[in-house]
């Protein structure tokens, strides 16, 4: 009898060592030639525009200027930190700073959140209007606001006046005196700023907060109605812990941005009164280019290199962990559950501590107006709670519905307030704003503010320089971007991985370390006061974030795709130009999008690096309309209007590609 065996599977030989690749390949990865090529131009630009810079700049750190000379002074700069005023406020400052805007922009963004969330109707119309304070440029964001805070121009006092607040807030001590001084009171300047950037913040954490709502499984939730959970177990049990990774990136990453913030502190305090409001980038702008002292200004930014470094390699941590091998017992082996569970207690009551310690003036004042939005929300909550429990299902519906449209209705208000009052500026004579006339709504609307804006500056120069900048900009970074993307997500070459994390450090990276160096470079080149300064800087910021994020996007495309183009005899590099570019449209197109507004609102580098009026940007052309105490506030309103009009309309064509960009690889986790 005839005995039939099973066929043998054939055995493929392993990965990287199959008798085909050469010896480079199997050295080097099996597409390390191709790889080269196209991770080629990003690792120039990088090495070029970021890392030697940094390294550049720890040389600059040791060094002293001496008249025309510049000696060697090891580290003289840093230990002359340890004696400097002005430094020590400047840390605390960006501290104090950091801490409450992160704790009002989670709080406020998480219930902007669950409100859209549980909305039925308008979610997305609603969402559009909140993200409009994050889309605007900072340079409208601060003139807006200074405005309106101006204590004989603005309105804010007018209406609280009117309203009977002011006094409230004045007879509680929220206030010191009424009517406010809000940019000019050393008591009061610190919140006031605060305030802004809150207002700018929530927008981005309610977006990344309602994108992970979206993403928790509702099975999860009808599991508990069905034991008896409450609304507040839910929350506490299912939303939070489900948000986690997403609540942890988007503080980490937030926290980086305020922590190193510049330009809007700047437009609207100049970090007065005093150093009331001067961050440690303001004091490093001041040793470094305004007393010519590099070396000191060096110093400032690298000292604080290690608080940005711990966040920045939390962060990194958090972001890769969907996306790249992390070694099973990395940060495992030295905390137990409890310990990890602990942890975050631990971090809020020692930065509670340090807080009360920093800014004892503001503490309670901040803890007082955070706790009003709590105890509301937690108690409408638990009216529904309750009402829910009793069978009263109707009331439950009811309340709730009429709490959230409450708070819809002020967070709204809020968010659109200061747009509106700078729409309505711009059409405004001048008469009207002196007189204080017909603030709500201009009689007769005019046309003045526009008309003298071209005839009187270079605002027309100022506007075409932004495009070409930006336009430049975003094609260079569009480019790399996609090639390095690319090669990272699909090609095999030894170093990949290690360029991935290069990539994602670069793009968490503060401007606040790269101005000095930058500006010591192109000084070096003969560049400053020219546009190409702007083209070749501005890459630093735009161009790892675009590949981090089109990474994401390449992965998420099926490769099946091109291993068939790949069988048909199709090039590596034709599949890429016919099959993954065209699939890879939205991210390209979100991309272009992220890269194009950074450019266009970018003001530190512009700030920086051009003085002569010809080759200013927009941001910094509309700073230089101020000549000491004399603001033209039409003028500037009609500026912001025109400044944000573009960016406005282009979020408003691609904000679907906004969110599937943040979602497939920017703040993935």
């Amino acid at each position: 009898m005839t005995v039939l065996k099973e066929r043998p599977a054939p055995v493929r030989p392993a990965q990287g060592r199959s008798s085909s690749l050469t010896p480079s390949q199997r050295l080097l990865g099996r597409d390390w030639r191709l790889g080269a090529v196209f991770i080629g131009p990003t690792l120039v630009l990088v090495a070029g525009l970021i890392l030697f810079p940094i390294l550049d700049s720890i040389v600059t750190s040791t060094t002293e200027r001496h008249g025309a000379d510049t000696v060697f002074v090891g580290f003289d700069n840093y230990t002359a930190l340890l004696g400097d005023s002005v430094f020590h406020t400047g840390v605390l400052n960006s501290f104090v700073f950091t801490a409450y805007a992160e704790i009002f922009k989670v709080t406020l963004g998480l219930i902007a959140a669950l409100m859209l969330h549980h909305m039925r109707r308008g979610r997305a119309i609603v969402a559009g209007l909140i993200l409009l304070p994050w889309v605007v440029p900072t340079v409208v964001t601060a003139f807006t606001w200074r405005s309106l805070f101006d204590p004989i121009f603005g309105s804010v006092n007018v209406l609280l006046t009117d309203s009977g607040i002011g006094p409230a807030l004045a007879a509680i001590g929220l206030v010191d005196r009424w009517p406010a001084e809000w940019l000019s009171d050393p008591a009061l300047a610190m919140p006031s700023v605060i305030l802004v950037n809150v207002w700018k913040g929530i927008p981005f954490f309610t977006v990344t907060f309602l994108a992970g709502l979206k993403a928790i499984d509702g099975h999860l939730y009808e599991a508990a109605v069905v034991d008896g959970a409450s609304p507040w177990q839910r929350f506490l049990h299912i939303t939070l812990p489900g948000l986690r990774n997403v609540m942890i990136v988007t503080v980490l990453l937030s926290s980086i941005w305020t922590f190193n913030n510049f330009d809007l502190i700047w437009l609207m305090t100049q970090g007065g009164p005093g150093d009331a409001t001067a961050p440690y980038v303001m004091v490093a702008y001041s040793k470094a280019i305004q007393q010519l002292q590099l070396g000191a200004g060096a110093a400032v930014t690298l000292v604080m290199l290690p608080i940005i470094a711990v966040l920045v390699v939390i962060l990194v941590r958090m972001m890769r962990r969907n996306d790249l091998p992390v070694p099973s017992d990395l940060g495992r082996r030295r905390l137990t559950p409890a310990q990890r569970r602990a942890l975050p207690w631990v971090v809020v009551l020692a930065s509670t501590l340090l807080l009360v310690w920093a800014s004892p003036h503001i503490v309670w004042k901040a803890a007082l107006v955070l706790g009003v939005f709590v105890v509301l929300a937690a108690a409408v909550g638990r009216v529904v709670s309750v009402l829910a429990t009793r069978g009263n299902r109707l009331a439950a519906r009811l309340v709730g519905g009429t709490g959230s449209g409450i708070a819809l209705v002020g967070l709204l208000g809020f968010v659109l307030a200061p747009l509106y009052w700078m729409a309505v500026t711009a059409f405004k004579s001048d008469d009207q704003i002196v007189a204080r006339t017909d603030d709500l709504w201009p009689t007769p609307w005019t046309t003045e503010q526009f008309t003298n804006l071209f005839a009187d500056r270079a605002f027309g120069t100022w506007y075409l320089n932004t495009i070409l900048v930006s336009v430049a900009s975003t094609v260079i970074a569009l480019v790399c971007a996609a090639l390095a993307g690319y090669a990272l997500a699909r090609l095999r070459f030894r170093g990949s991985q290690s360029f991935t994390v290069t990539i994602l450090l670069t793009y968490v990276m503060p401007g606040a370390l790269l101005f000095i160096p930058l500006y010591q470079m192109m000084s070096g080149i003969g560049l400053n006061d020219s546009l190409w300064s702007l083209v070749l800087a501005y890459p630093t910021f735009t161009l790892p974030f675009a590949t981090w994020l089109l990474v994401g996007y390449f992965k998420s495309i099926p490769a099946d795709l091109e291993e068939a183009a790949l069988v048909d005899g199709c090039t590596r590099f034709g599949a890429f130009l016919r099959i993954t570019l065209p699939l890879a449209k939205p991210g390209l197109l979100a991309v272009a999008l992220f890269t194009l507004t950074n450019a266009w609102n970018e003001f530190l580098f512009a700030f920086v690096f051009i003085t002569n009026d010809d080759y200013k940007t927009l941001p910094v052309g509309m700073q230089s309309m101020i000549f000491g105490d004399v603001v033209p506030q039409g003028q500037l309103a009609a500026a912001s209007l025109l400044i944000s009009i573009p960016v406005v309309v282009m979020y408003g064509f691609g904000q679907r590609f906004l969110t599937e960009g943040l979602t497939a690889g920017a703040v993935k986790g």
